[in-house]
């Protein structure tokens, strides 16, 4: 268990955007560590940490970095915002958000500083190609 590239990332882009956190929702999906999640958590909004549910260690990792940063794990709603790392151009998420009718959209990370190599005094965004993602339902579906 280590804090991935795109953490840093997503970390960096919910801190760039911690004054509208305050009373969101926001779930996170494969956890690991937490930052983005515990991130979020401290800048106030309502963060729910998931992970692998067959490997319980996962588990105990997210609700120990939520002990350490003295947060509770409850939350009765979601939003997720996601970065992920291209590791393979034959893979896409777009076509499962469309198979699930949900959209995304695309932040350039330009947009709030994480187009760097180094981030918030970490290097390991470093040369690896992150994306960033907005993810919601598709409008004709709500």
């Amino acid at each position: 268990m280590y804090v991935w590239p795109c953490a840093v990332v997503l970390a960096q882009y919910l801190w760039f955007h911690r004054g509208s956190l305050p009373g969101k929702a926001v779930l996170e999906i494969g956890a690991g560590v937490s930052l983005p999640g515990i991130m979020a958590a401290k800048c106030g909004a309502e963060v729910i940490l998931s992970d692998c549910s067959e490997l319980p260690h996962c588990l105990e990792i997210c609700q120990q970095s939520c002990q350490m940063n003295n947060l509770p794990q409850k939350n009765p709603k979601v939003q997720l915002w996601s970065t992920y790392q291209v590791r393979s151009a034959d893979w896409s998420l777009e076509a499962l958000l469309y198979k699930w009718d949900m959209k995304c959209v695309h932040v350039p990370l330009e947009s709030f500083g994480a187009d760097k190599e180094d981030i918030a005094e970490s290097a390991l965004p470093g040369r690896h190609t992150v994306e960033m993602l907005v993810i919601s339902l598709a409008k004709d579906s709500l």
